[in-house]
């Protein structure tokens, strides 16, 4: 069982940091690794063509292990979410009038690049909300999202867990009925993977885009993208000339090459050996592997559950654990708080949390302890209003 790592990272000890899918903190083997990424462009003349690429294949075989497919070369090195949606966007072929599904308030880099697909080829896009009730909101979701696909469906695209508040879908029953009708599945993972189990030969979908530097432990501008057997031969949204064969013989780069490295390598960024965060992202995802996801997740639910009945006894709503994110999870206050005094209250005791939505979103992560929590409950607690009798 996993204890609390807070002394492999650096955060100060009066920081409460309760905000982790707002942004890592980075491990201090990440921040090494970084230093010494920037330390190589120092001496260029020690950097050879092998060095573009065997780093990022240890990085594409180091995040197959975490997601659980045997295949690496279906991975594909990108810079953040908008860009690897873009790759799928850039190859999604479907009939006038079909139907992009996804979820409602669903992250911005997950959205504008679909929109603008629903106007050229005059698709429908369907946002599936929750119901106004909070009660059973999680359970009752999943439900309409099932219930929304049906076969005028070209395209279900969604996290895994949702970006504002935690709540968990079922991504296996979503991939049975998408199957059924042909349809695909686009999964952005960037607030579960590293932080819950996420295993792509289980669930099979088309894509998972995911960036680094959140539950990945990674840089900022970093990130890695599954493209499944629909995208292996498709167009990608830059012809990077390290993505094409025989790339690896500089001299022979006058040569010009029309195929591609082998699946997912046509859509890897261009500099995709950037020195700098392709070993940060290396050290961080390592370091995941070897806490192991599953303990990962277990510390941050035994950790955040001692907690949830204070916030229930003081009116407020949790989404039942079935149906939620046990690294991220959302607060919903009742009528009884005063807002700005909990404001205020986290800046004056430095606890950092995200408010997303109608929901304070608490996420947290190895370097947190009871003792992040029991400030987090005194900073509610003092921002209850007091009720006239």
């Amino acid at each position: 069982m996993l204890t609390c790592q807070k002394d492999r990272f650096s955060l100060p000890s009066e920081i409460t940091y309760l905000n982790c899918a707002y942004m890592s903190p980075l491990l201090e083997a990440v921040e090494v690794a970084g230093y010494q990424g920037v330390a190589r462009k120092i001496a260029p003349f020690e950097i050879f063509p092998n060095d573009f690429f065997d780093p990022v294949e240890s990085v594409k075989k180091t995040f197959a292990k975490l997601v659980n497919t045997p295949d690496f070369e279906r991975i594909a090195i990108i810079p953040s979410v908008s860009y690897g949606i873009a790759n799928v966007v850039n190859n999604i072929k479907a009939e006038k009038g079909q139907k992009i599904i996804m979820v409602d308030e669903q992250f911005p880099s997950n959205y504008y690049s679909w929109k603008r697909l629903s106007k050229k080829d005059g698709l429908q896009i369907i946002i599936v909300k929750p119901d106004e009730n909070i009660e059973k909101r999680g359970e009752n979701w999943n439900a309409k999202i099932l219930e929304a696909i049906d076969e005028d469906t070209a395209v279900v695209t969604m996290p895994n867990v949702h970006w504002a508040d935690g709540t968990k879908f079922d991504l296996k029953s979503i991939r049975a009925k998408t199957n059924k009708i042909g349809a695909k599945l686009i999964i952005d993972g960037t607030q579960s993977i590293g932080a819950m189990p996420f295993d792509v030969d289980e669930i099979q979908p088309d894509a998972v885009i995911n960036v680094a530097y959140k539950w990945l432990l990674g840089p900022y501008s970093s990130g890695v993208a599954y493209y499944g057997e629909a995208f292996d031969n498709g167009t990608p949204i830059e012809e990077s000339w390290m993505n094409r064969i025989k790339s690896e013989d500089f001299q022979g780069l006058v040569n010009y090459q029309d195929q591609y490295r082998p699946k997912a390598a046509r859509y890897n960024v261009g500099e995709a050996s950037n020195f700098m965060s392709i070993p940060m992202m290396e050290a961080a995802m390592k370091s995941i592997l070897e806490w192991g996801v599953e303990n990962i997740q277990n510390y941050c639910a035994d950790l955040s559950n001692k907690y949830l009945a204070d916030f229930q006894n003081m009116g407020c709503h949790v989404e039942d654990p079935t149906y939620r994110a046990p690294h991220l999870f959302g607060i919903r206050l009742s009528k009884n708080f005063d807002l700005d005094e909990l404001k205020a209250q986290f800046l004056k005791n430095k606890v950092f949390v995200s408010f997303r939505g109608n929901a304070i979103r608490i996420a947290p992560h190895l370097y947190n302890d009871e003792a992040d929590f029991e400030k987090l409950v005194m900073c509610f607690k003092k921002a209850r209003k007091r009720l006239l009798i």
